[in-house]
């Protein structure tokens, strides 16, 4: 019998095949920008020592010049993809480039340690307009699935390639001058202002703008990350991180009640009626444990414990990031051919299997069972993620595209903040750095395998998807 989710190879429509050029342009576009947005998350790590020892700001200072980046592009994904929805997504993807752009040239000119921080603020609030804009418009661009899963890998790569050359181009550039590591951002962006011109302009949503979620919204994320981040370093019995998380929790009841209440919700409460959707965005926050948790202890082990240097630590992380790209690109052929939950099951599994593995192996300290089990995290991942990202856009109206697309990738930057604030308490514990993150990866792969047998229960039909919803 034939699977129920798989769909035999159709003729593509005329449509399509008129339109191909400015789909790969815009999946181009696309591609570069989730590239950059991953990028400056990794690329700046190596760099810290040279900011530090020019620019000063002391430990916290330097703490600051990665979490600003990440706190904010957390707290306005939600704001950012209500605005691709009413402004249009190619508009929203423009302004985003342009103010990471800015911000890019403001990091790499910063005289002072306080304004590359708050240059860094900036350039995560353009990442996060960037990044449901990018996924809208690949949506635009490809309405039938089938394509769209093969697009949604592509996109997927952009993250990958990041991940596997961030590191190293990072170190390469900090031996000239750490500028660069700013300022290569710029060609890029040029570049993708200039290619955007010839994307088709993209349908928008006129419609009140909801200031008091979004105020509550932000508020709620920021004391969230800040306890988080906070109480990782300092303890979570601290006053100030106790209060955060009290003020978070308050805002966000508050959050909900507004989104509930008001005519023009920013985050429509009716998205979470889809199962495929509320499947998804528990499978986001469970990879970003998995994924982000992972890649941090593993550093720390390698480099700390066992007295690795940066570069070899990188190294080490190159086979996964190299197999990583290979299951982006296969992951809509196997979606195509087996339906859409297969290859999401079988990555998530495949990533517990690999945290498994480097749980019962971490007293060995071998450096090259690391990187062999790695692999298994990587490339599972990598196979599972574009699938549940094309669940959420199956599981919406098209106009509401870019509000599901941030409400996941909100879900997402969670999943790693909790996973960094909470692995870091538990490597520097009492216990020890091995016992420490043996816990964190039973943390973890307990997470990945709830959502592998929740994922089990994925059904997207084999019709078109472009704006019906799937309930």
């Amino acid at each position: 019998m034939t699977h129920p989710e798989t769909k035999w190879p159709a003729p593509v429509p005329p449509s399509d095949m008129a339109d191909a050029p400015r789909a790969r342009l815009t999946l181009a576009i696309a591609s570069l920008g989730f590239f950059l947005i991953t990028l400056d998350i990794l690329i700046v790590n190596v760099a810290l020592t040279s900011i530090g020892r020019e620019l000063g700001g002391g430990t916290a200072g330097l703490q600051w010049v990665i979490d600003g980046y990440t706190l904010m592009f957390a707290a306005l994904l939600l704001f950012a993809g209500n605005l691709s929805d009413r402004i249009g997504a190619k508009t929203a993807l423009g302004w985003g480039i342009a103010l990471f752009l800015v911000a890019s040239v403001a990091c790499a000119l910063a005289p002072t340690s306080g304004v590359l921080i708050a240059a860094r603020f900036l350039q995560g609030g353009a990442a996060s307009i960037m990044l449901p804009a990018s996924m809208a418009l690949i949506r635009q661009a490809f309405p039938d699935p089938r394509r769209r899963a093969h697009a949604l890998g592509i996109w997927a790569v952009g993250g990958a390639v990041a991940g596997a050359v961030g590191p190293l181009v990072g170190g390469l550039l900090t031996t000239v001058n750490w500028r660069l590591v700013f300022g290569i951002n710029l060609p890029v962006c040029i570049a993708m202002l200039v290619l955007l011109a010839s994307v088709a302009t993209s349908p928008r949503r006129p419609s009140p703008f909801d200031w008091a979620g979004q105020a509550a919204a932000v508020l709620a994320l920021t004391a969230l990350m800040y306890g988080l981040i906070t109480g990782g370093s300092e303890g979570f019995g601290t006053v100030t991180v106790v209060a955060s998380l009290v003020l978070a929790a308050l805002s966000l009841a508050a959050f909900l009640l507004i989104q509930a209440r008001v005519r023009h919700p920013m985050m429509p409460l009716g998205l979470f009626r889809s199962a495929g959707m509320r499947i998804s965005l528990s499978v986001g926050f469970a990879f970003m444990v998995g994924h982000f948790g992972t890649v941090f202890v593993i550093s720390l082990f390698l480099q700390q414990h066992l007295g690795l240097t940066p570069l070899q630590a990188g190294f080490a992380f190159l086979p996964s990031a190299a197999f990583s790209i290979v299951g982006n690109i296969v992951s809509g052929s196997l979606s195509n051919r087996f339906g859409t939950r297969v290859p999401v099951v079988v990555g998530l599994t495949s990533m517990v299997c690999g945290i498994v593995a480097m749980l019962l192996t971490a007293p060995l300290g071998s450096p090259l069972l690391v990187a062999l089990f790695l692999i298994l995290t990587g490339s599972g991942g990598s196979i599972a993620m574009p699938q549940v990202t094309a669940v959420v856009l199956a599981s919406v109206p098209g106009d509401k595209a870019g509000t599901a697309s941030a409400v996941f990738n909100t879900f997402r930057q969670v999943g790693g903040a909790v996973a960094i604030a909470v692995f870091g308490a538990l490597i520097a514990g009492r216990g020890g750095f091995v016992q420490g993150m043996q816990t964190s990866f039973i943390i973890a792969a307990s997470l990945l395998l709830l959502t592998a047998i929740a994922s089990l229960f994925i059904h997207v039909p084999a019709r078109a998807q472009g704006n019906a919803p799937s309930r």
